[in-house]
């Protein structure tokens, strides 16, 4: 199954860390949706929306590389992470709109020194850690094997 996960990552390169794991040893393209304003999705069959939550949400290059790149019917996941909470809403409404089908879900913390939380030192210092980092593996090879007894 052709997969590509379209991710921002800024900051501490938290997200950034999630989709790179998920990428290693699988047959998974990255695209990094600052750099990559159009990419074209429509050759992949799995296709991943990554973000860190910002006021949460996904960031805006995200949920405009769904609005604008994400091909109509496709399977889809989301991976974030976050300090505070997670937050999906938006991004689940663009891609419903879409007509594509949400095959999964995946957050953890992440390490976050935004606002006051700088003042402090941060929050989920740390975090993605190497079990969020393998919790992240096994929910992308669910999502494969899944795929796999559905063909």
């Amino acid at each position: 199954m052709k997969t590509v996960i379209v991710c921002y990552s800024a900051h501490h390169g938290n997200t950034r860390k999630l989709a790179e794991a998920i990428a290693q040893g699988r047959d998974v393209d990255l695209i990094d949706a600052a750099v990559t304003k159009s990419a074209d999705l429509s050759g992949y069959d799995l296709i991943g929306f990554a973000s860190g939550i910002y006021f949460g949400k996904f960031h805006e290059s995200v949920l405009e590389s769904a609005r604008t790149c994400l091909p109509e019917g496709r399977k889809v996941f989301f991976l974030s992470t976050y300090g505070g909470s997670n937050g999906t809403k938006a991004i689940e409404e663009i891609v419903k709109a879409k007509g594509a089908q949400i095959v999964g879900r995946f957050g953890c913390r992440g390490y976050d020194t935004f606002g006051p939380f700088k003042l402090v030192g941060g929050i989920a210092k740390g975090h993605p850690d190497e079990t969020d980092l393998e919790n992240a593996c096994q929910f992308l090879d669910g999502l494969l094997n899944a795929a796999q007894k559905e063909n």
